[in-house]
């Protein structure tokens, strides 16, 4: 994962490069950390290349966490992607409901056997529901993974100031 400084000395970032040296979008707060989390999501299954760059990059309007951001982007690589890929398929044909949705004029022309001899025409469909379900787990995973971090960092302090006082008291009277 690119650090602060690397990030800095891209040459290919040198016009904006200013910008990912503020120090908001490295810092860990309860509103940059939910938004870094749904980026990396989001950016991890929309592109199949240039996730962390997708993912930077969105990170600077909307003032989420980089490195964050960055990492979710790991949750599609090479070994997941046969995993992801059956997912957005089944999903994307679940949503799209491709083979009772297909009434009328396009039942008859893909009952027809008019497009059998264009091969490929099994395989665009094929990929177009994929992408849609790729789509679809975008902005699920998105959304679900915003509101999981948003929630569990809320736990997690609420959790540390209700130990805060026992511990005061313990540390005041060891008796």
């Amino acid at each position: 994962m690119p650090t602060r400084e690397e990030m800095e000395q891209n040459k290919y970032l040198a016009p904006i490069a200013h910008r990912f040296g503020r120090s908001e979008l490295w810092r860990f707060t309860r509103r940059s950390v939910p938004r870094g989390v749904a980026l990396g999501l989001f950016a991890g299954f929309i592109i199949p290349v240039g996730q962390i760059f997708l993912a930077a990059f969105l990170a600077l309007p909307l003032r989420a966490n980089v490195p964050v951001a960055a990492l979710l982007t790991f949750l599609t690589n090479p070994f997941t992607l046969p995993f992801w890929l059956l997912l957005a398929n089944r999903l994307g044909a679940f949503v799209l409901r491709v083979d009772s949705a297909t009434t009328g004029f396009a039942n008859e022309q893909l009952a027809s056997g008019r497009w059998a001899e264009f091969g490929w025409f099994q395989l665009l469909e094929g990929v177009g529901v994929t992408a849609f379900g790729f789509i679809v787990l975008a902005l699920l995973s998105a959304a679900i993974g915003y509101f999981l971090s948003g929630l569990v960092w809320r736990l997690l302090v609420g959790r540390k100031w209700t130990r805060r006082p026992a511990r005061r008291k313990v540390l005041r009277h060891p008796a």
